[in-house]
């Protein structure tokens, strides 16, 4: 897995269930995976020690670690989680 970017939660998230990371406004987000298809919106990435989906726009990029770009279409993804 190749950490993509680091960045800055702008506002508290709790996701509706056990395959969301939750975090709170100014933490830490590490993004490994930008998802495609279906829900677009939604990224994989990690808080701590929490990984977990979570909404890209609750997300201001701070810092990018790779130009390439892992997109795993959402239907697949999901069922590994």
């Amino acid at each position: 897995t190749v950490l993509m970017c680091r960045g800055k939660a702008t506002q508290d998230f709790k996701g509706p269930d056990c395959r969301f990371v939750n975090f709170k406004k100014g933490e830490a987000v590490y993004v490994y995976y930008k998802l495609i298809g279906k829900s677009t919106e939604l990224w994989a990435g990690s808080v701590g020690s929490d990984f977990g989906y979570f909404p890209k726009d609750l997300l201001e990029i701070n810092h990018n670690y790779s130009n390439e770009e892992l997109e795993l279409p959402t239907d697949v993804s999901l069922i590994f989680f």
